[in-house]
């Protein structure tokens, strides 16, 4: 694909620039149930409703502490000249996908989306002979709904929207679980992925089509 070229043209987001959304509570109850064993010795007891007790008060902890959510960084923004270095586009036209990789020396390389972005990430050598994971400082993408740079590593990825971006089908990055799970809702999406749930077999899937 040539530089500057779009798959995609005339990519309209009605929905993009969204007002406050109203707060929610999930309110949840619980039930105490009450449980007997016959034959078990006083001491087999005590053991046993210390294990349980255990057992619920770490599940509970799990249910009450909340999701990460995506932090929002500070990378520089691409110029008018910069190109992805998977397809070549030019990516300070489609602000609204910009991805960038940020590492320790101050070169940043930048993306039209999170898609490409994954793919440089999962195949460093042959998008990017001479760097390595290991000195990148930083990893951004561009949260749907507030169009802010986030923590890539800590994002939700939705899969399989209605919802195209440059390169066509992509992975959209929301800041939060509760955001993403409204994005999927409302774009008929398919499923949500974190940063290490993605594969290069994924991105080429996605390419085609296919979300599974």
């Amino acid at each position: 694909m040539g530089q500057g070229g779009s798959p995609v043209e005339g990519l309209d987001r009605p929905d993009q620039q969204r007002g406050l959304r109203d707060s929610r509570s999930n309110g949840k109850s619980a039930n105490r149930h009450r449980t007997s064993r016959m034959g078990l010795t006083g001491n087999t007891t005590v053991i046993f409703m210390k294990f349980s007790l255990r057992n619920i008060i770490g599940l509970w902890l799990v249910l009450l502490v909340p999701a990460a959510n995506a932090e929002p960084v500070d990378l520089p923004q691409p110029e008018a000249g910069d190109t992805c270095p998977v397809c070549g586009m030019f990516v300070a036209k489609y602000p609204e996908w910009v991805a960038t990789v940020l590492y320790r020396d101050g070169h940043a390389h930048h993306f039209d989306g999170a898609k490409d972005l994954f793919k440089y990430l999962l195949d460093l050598p042959r998008w990017a002979s001479g760097h390595q994971v290991e000195n990148i400082q930083s990893i951004g993408v561009t949260e749907y709904y507030g169009l802010t740079l986030v923590d890539a590593r800590k994002a939700w990825y939705v899969i399989g929207s209605d919802v195209l971006g440059p390169m066509g089908h992509e992975l959209v990055p929301l800041e939060t679980r509760e955001d993403a799970e409204e994005f999927l809702r409302d774009h008929k999406a398919r499923r949500i992925v974190r940063y290490d749930d993605i594969r290069l077999d994924m991105l080429m899937k996605l390419d085609n089509g296919d979300f599974e």
